[in-house]
């Protein structure tokens, strides 16, 4: 398999096949053969299988399999097949090494400056100026006599390095470690597709990794097809090929048209079987995922660095199109082990208008750009001022002139002072809120499949903190998708229990049998249950096992029928689709006639019945009169008690003249009722505790079904939906239409705005009305917040609803392969209250995010200040560079992981929803930061300015160049830590809560997260030494450090009695960006930033690269920084790239746009327009 991902590089891959010389001949295909027959379509498919192999049949022969028992389950065989044909699996693209890591994380702009600064100031300490000591310098210098601090004078550049190192370690580690997870997280989703294929004559459920060629793969509505094969036999088969060609139009499929059928393709109705003709690399996705991966490996290795995630698949295909002058193609993945999370979110964004950007990324992004530019400001000021400081003082006061021996040492005090303002800004910016974001939301999604819920989109799992509203499937979601037959109406007799074969007379319970045993798709059947005395286990369409139930329950066996009609003999299927709500089969009988059954939802089918079967069996009229009395007396009283009612019917056709089977309508018409039937699918016994969960929480849940109104309303009541005296609307697909749509047929939003508040059960509902209802909750302006919608599906059809919504479920069991595609988030019991579970989840990373931002702020806002006044008013920082740099990695690495971690609580489920456009600092918030900024400084500024005193200890203050630690100042940097690692749990609540502590040992990452810091503290302090600045402490002087620690938890319980609604000059801050402020930059990062959220754990500073932009043509100060060239080119850079890539998105939208108008409102060739007729 090894020589695999090398030899695809050209443009046909060479096949596994012809390495190996030889080995194809024990087959009567060579894989070369196969991949020319799969290039061609239709007719021309058709005449080289004619030409060549005379039939299907003859391929199957070829390949050694039989069309009807598949292949032997022979692992020999199975084995020599994978090393003759290859593997159905596509190589995945290497992951980067950690070293590639590492780099990545060096290329941090403020991590270069320093280690610019570092480098400089390590220099000068090796350098003697000449002369030696001259009168004229020592005195600046003074301080350095001692020879043994001269000497040290290196240390402080060696130990900015070092801890610049620590930093990208950390960062690498946890990009490495995080990488590592999504590929877990990918192979997870890859695990759960199977495939049914027929070995041994029975059908078998295998990963889709195991298909080999010669595998008879049974194919039907909704599946996702895994391999290339030649269809053997066809029902109505319609096939979705816009991931290959971008045509959105269903291409029928069949043995005497076009049998073709390629892999990355939907199933949009009917059902088959086919022969599997090429997998994994050698397939039709493979070839072009060669191409997109292997083909540009190559020549991308230099801009690989944001390689895939940032070209989108559309930059990329205009590459392949150079290669291969084939048809653009949007991929599919098949079945990568590929970090398949990126290809899938391209797939999302090429074929759908992008998202809105996530709500928190969002307001994050417009806080870290104003934190952002207030650090860079201040970071230059204190540079100026310590620089003018410095020379009005030694030229001026002093009156010296700069000698040119004394250069250096002057170049020393502007590179300290140089790397004060670095590090001012190093601390300013919150480069741990990324990082916060990232581990929050990974750590959620790791928790969240332990809850059922498989996150495909990371970004899912925080906007579903903020739904507002649920619009709900119900079968399968909120009832158990176990379907039971419980009441039957036939030969004008309705039994409310199943009645005993004896009660029907012979030839009816024949019929039925029939009816049910044929007109039911053959993949439906009920199995012997898994362990003595549990249910039969049911396969397949869940409706169609209850029938099938059924006629076991009348004794009658439906297997010995089927035996007797194989699959094969079917004359003719009309499949069941959302748009004909039945389904119905053709027979040829003996004598040459043909019969039709058909079944399908009842008020449907019983207007297509002329005759009914009376009490002795015999045919009679079943005149409207009649119809409108079997509705009132049988289906309605069935409806209301929340059952399904299925119509059972037949039809004798003559076959002289022959029946137009093309034209549906005439054939599916005068039928013969033979019975009406009631499905029970039971409410789910948590159901209607999780609904009163959600609704206590603000969130609206909606069901949207394809049922019966009379039976959603029931269901709806039974899950506590809707309650008797509320106000409330119940209406059908039929209705809605009519209400929301004008005179013209066309949809107005204000329409949808009467309705949607009030609605809480929409019936009878086509896919479209699903789509338009959650587009019109979208789009609404009437309430002041804009709604977020979450929706869950399990059918192809609804595809386009799930890609619409704000967060799209799918069902894991029930859902097909289409849906799950289209959706963020798969639900893998597909039970509605892991809904309520990605609920909390959700909110839980939004609190954890503001736990970070208040414990994260108040950092910033005192080490800031600190800093720069003690930079003005003492020439030093109080807090050096490598103390600085320690703060930071605690504050950043080790709080984000402490605070990001909180597991969540039921308490969060009863508040309302934030909303969109609430600020992520409260005011309560702001009370917080501000009280525990202003305890720490006035703390820090009585010991900076009286701690000596305090202490009777030597003053640290205007220490000379290179002079050894102070006690002073050590005591200064380690109150300031101890100060953080105990407001560090003050931060663990933020709504004003008073005990701090409640949890805390549920979370055992945060306890050690504290200890460890408290522990590595201690050595830094005792045996730091010269490197961090530090002098050791004794056992009173750190029993005050840690006693002023401990006050920080006392000032947190006095803040919390402040009410905050008497502090009406506190501002919130941290609003999500408005719709003006969007530029087209920030769109243009976006499209990699948001998208790929999970990417941006190394690039810690992306964040306040745009509020650096925007700084570049606001501010002047600036300038102050042009000594450090690579910091501007940088960020030029970086825009300049990013408007590149912003270019590529927007114009290079290939051919397959097509299909984004087709299934998505507002595709781009269609602005906002509907898509739908």
């Amino acid at each position: 398999m090894g020589d695999l991902g090398n030899s695809t590089v050209e443009f046909h891959p060479k096949k596994p096949g012809m390495d190996r010389g030889g080995n194809d001949e024990d087959f009567g295909m060579t894989v070369d053969e196969l991949c020319s027959l799969m290039e061609l379509r239709g007719p021309e498919a058709l005449q080289k299988i004619q030409e060549s192999y005379t039939d299907t049949e003859t391929i199957c022969h070829r390949l050694k399999t039989s069309p009807a028992d598949g292949l032997s389950d022979n692992p020999a065989d199975l084995e020599k097949r994978r090393q003759v044909f290859g593997m159905n699996f596509i190589p995945p693209k290497k992951p980067k090494t950690f070293l590639q890591l590492v780099w990545e994380a060096l290329q941090d702009v403020t991590l270069i400056i320093l280690e610019i600064a570092a480098i400089i100031s390590l220099g000068l300490s090796f350098y003697q100026p000449p002369g030696g000591d001259s009168e004229a310098c020592s005195n600046v210098s003074a301080g350095a006599e001692d020879e043994g601090e001269a000497e040290a004078g290196w240390i402080e550049g060696a130990a900015i390095l070092l801890s610049v190192f620590c930093v990208v370690l950390v960062t690498a580690f946890n990009d490495w470690s995080k990488e590592k997870q999504f590929r877990g997280l990918q192979s997870r989703i890859e695990q759960e597709q199977r495939f049914a294929v027929v070995r041994n004559g029975t059908v078998i459920q295998i990963p889709v990794a195991e298909m080999v060629v010669g595998d008879v793969a049974q194919i039907k509505y909704g599946d996702l097809l895994p391999a290339d094969g030649v269809l053997i036999q066809g029902n109505d088969l319609k096939i979705d090929e816009s991931s290959l060609t971008g045509e959105s139009d269903h291409v029928g499929k069949s043995i005497d048209k076009d049998p073709m059928l390629l892999s990355g393709t939907h199933v949009m109705e009917g059902s088959g079987k086919m022969v599997v003709t090429a997998v994994g690399v050698n397939s039709q996705t493979g070839i072009i995922f060669t191409l997109l991966g292997a083909g540009e490996m190559e020549e991308e290795k230099k801009d690989c660095k944001k390689g895939k995630q940032d070209g989108t698949l559309e930059n990329n295909q205009n590459k392949a199109k150079k290669q291969d002058e084939a048809v653009a193609m949007e991929m599919q993945p098949l079945k990568s082990a590929e970090g398949g999370e990126v290809e899938e979110k391209e797939k999302k964004k090429t074929s759908v208008p992008k998202k809105e950007k996530s709500v928190l990324q969002g307001k994050l992004t417009k806080l870290a750009v104003q934190i952002g530019k207030a650090g860079l400001v201040m970071s230059a000021i204190t540079v100026i001022i310590l620089m003018l400081y410095f020379v009005i003082e030694t030229f001026v006061i002093q009156g010296r002139v700069w000698l040119t021996e004394c250069t250096p040492i002057y170049v020393q005090y502007f590179v300290k002072f140089f790397i004060i303002g670095v590090t001012v800004l190093v601390v300013a910016v919150p480069e741990g809120l990324p990082l916060a974001v990232t581990i929050s939301l990974a750590y959620s999604v790791k928790k969240m499949m332990k809850d059922n819920n498989l996150v495909r989109h990371l970004d899912a799992c925080e906007t579903m903190g903020n739904a507002t509203a649920i619009c709900s499937d119900k079968t399968g979601t909120l009832t158990t998708n176990r379907m039971t037959v419980v009441q039957i109406y036939i030969l004008d007799q309705h039994f409310r229990d199943i009645p005993t074969p004896d009660q029907i007379n012979p030839r009816t319970l024949e019929l039925v049998t029939s009816a049910i045993a044929v007109n039911c798709a053959y993949t439906s059947k009920i199995m012997a249950a898994d362990k003595e005395g549990g249910l039969p286990k049911q396969v397949g369409n869940k409706t169609e096992c209850a029938l099938l139930a059924l006629v076991m329950d009348l004794k009658q066996d439906y297997q010995a029928v089927r035996e007797q009609i194989p699959e094969e003999k079917l004359y003719k299927v009309y499949t069941f689709n959302s748009v004909r709500k039945s389904m119905s089969t053709v027979i040829q009988m003996p004598d040459g006639s043909f019969r039709l059954y058909s079944k399908g939802a009842s008020e449907i089918l019983l207007k297509k019945c002329s005759f009914v079967l009376a009490r002795d069996g015999e045919v009679r009229a079943f005149k409207p009169r009649d119809k409108d009395e079997m509705v009132k007396k049988v289906i309605e009283p069935m409806a209301c008690e929340g059952l399904r009612t299925i119509c059972i019917a037949y039809r004798e056709l003559p076959a002289d003249p022959m029946p137009d089977w093309d034209s549906e309508a005439d054939i599916v018409s005068n039928l013969i009722c033979i019975t009406v039937v009631g499905i029970e699918d039971p409410v789910r016994p948590e159901v209607p505790d999780a609904i009163k969960k959600c609704q206590q929480a603000g969130i609206t849940v909606r069901m949207v079904t394809g049922d019966n109104i009379n039976t959603a309303r029931a269901i709806a009541a039974k899950c506590g939906i809707i309650s008797p005296g509320d106000d409330f609307l119940c209406i059908d697909g039929k209705e809605f239409n009519r209400r929301i749509r004008n005179e013209k047929g066309e949809i107005e939003q204000e329409r949808i705005d009467k309705i949607w508040p009030k609605l809480r059960v929409l019936a009878r509902s086509s896919p479209t009305d699903k789509h338009t209802l959650v587009k019109g909750i979208i789009d609404s302006t009437i309430v002041e917040q804009r709604q977020v919608v979450a929706v869950t599906g399990d059918g192809t059809n609804d595809g386009p609803a799930l890609k619409k919504a704000d967060v799209g479920f799918a069902m894991g069991i029930a859902g097909t392969d289409v849906a799950k595609e289209a959706s963020d988030i798969i639900l893998t019991d597909d039970n509605f209250s892991s809904i309520v579970k990605a609920v909390m989840w959700g909110r839980n990373v939004y609190d954890s995010i503001s736990k970070f931002l208040q414990f994260q702020l108040t950092v910033n806002v005192v080490a800031v200040i600190v800093a720069f006044t003690g930079a003005c008013i003492t020439q030093d920082s109080p807090l050096k560079a490598v103390q600085m740099l320690w703060v930071n990695l605690i504050m950043d690495t080790f709080a984000s992981l402490a605070l990001a971690t909180e597991p969540p609580t039921e308490a969060l489920l009863l508040r309302k929803p934030y909303g969109r456009n609430n600020p992520l600092i409260s005011r309560t918030m702001m009370k917080n930061i501000l009280g525990h900024a202003i305890f720490q400084l006035i703390i820090i500024f009585t010991l900076l300015f009286v701690g000596e005193r305090i202490f009777d200890i030597d003053s640290g203050r205007n220490a000379p160049l290179h002079s050894p630690p102070s006690e002073h100042y050590t005591i200064i940097f380690n109150t300031f830590v101890l100060m953080q690692l105990f407001n560090e749990i003050n931060a663990r609540k933020i709504h004003g809560e008073r005990n701090v502590f409640d949890g805390i040992f549920s979370n055992p990452i945060f306890c050690s997260i504290v200890l460890g810091t408290f522990a590595i503290q201690i050595v830094i302090v005792q045996f730091g030494g010269k490197p961090f600045s530090c002098s050791p402490l004794n056992l009173e002087q750190w029993l005050w450090c840690l006693f002023v620690g401990l006050a920080e938890l006392v000032w947190g319980q006095v803040i919390a009695s402040v009410p905050t609604h008497h502090l009406k000059c506190l501002k919130e801050a941290g609003h999500g960006p408005g719709p003006d402020e969007m530029t087209d930059e920030d769109l243009a990062d976006d499209e990699d930033e948001i998208d790929h959220a999970e990417r941006e754990l190394r690039r810690g500073q992306i964040l306040w690269f745009r509020g650096l932009n925007r700084i570049q043509t606001q501010m002047e100060v600036v300038s102050t920084f042009k000594r450090s060239g690579s910091f501007q080119g940088a960020v030029r850079r970086r825009s300049s790239v990013l408007s590149q890539l912003h270019d590529v998105t927007n114009n290079s939208t290939p051919s397959h746009v097509v299909l984004s108008t087709a299934n998505a409102t507002g595709a781009p060739g269609n602005p906002g327009g509907e898509s739908f007729p």
